[in-house]
């Protein structure tokens, strides 16, 4: 699943990043920008993805996704759901690891800073366990 948060109302990086994880053999379900965090939620519970991407480029990434993860790992059917969160994440710009650790100590799975690259995203999924990678292509 890849998704935004409550603020962010850009695309372009959700269709990005939806059509990179169907080149690698996933199958997709973009909810779109400004994705209420209930409809996040009811979401997951539904469709019970095998990953959560959560993609933002306004800068607020880090307030909305400490916010959202919680709500998320609160469900108990989500707890073991690898969820990620990248992007511009702060509007103070790079170098602050801060944000990124208290992103992480939230319960992300892992957090992918603007500016990086995408070689560290495509990595993380091209190593999720065999069982996640055997649904998602299935």
């Amino acid at each position: 699943m890849v998704t935004s948060v409550a603020s962010d109302s850009h695309t372009w990086n959700l269709i990005y990043l939806q059509l990179l994880l169907e080149e690698l053999g996933h199958r997709v379900t973009n909810l779109g920008a400004c994705v209420p965090d209930d409809l996040m939620v009811d979401e997951c519970r539904r469709l019970r993805p095998d990953l959560v991407v959560i993609s933002s480029v306004n800068g607020h990434g880090h307030h909305d996704g400490r916010r959202v993860i919680g709500r998320l790992r609160d469900c108990p059917e989500l707890r073991e759901t690898p969820i990620v969160i990248g992007g511009k994440l702060g509007i103070t710009g790079g170098g602050d690891r801060g944000p990124l650790e208290e992103l992480r100590a939230a319960g992300f799975d892992a957090v992918f800073e603007d500016g990086t690259g995408i070689a560290r995203f495509q990595g993380f999924v091209r190593a999720l366990p065999a069982r996640v990678m055997a649904r998602v292509t299935a």
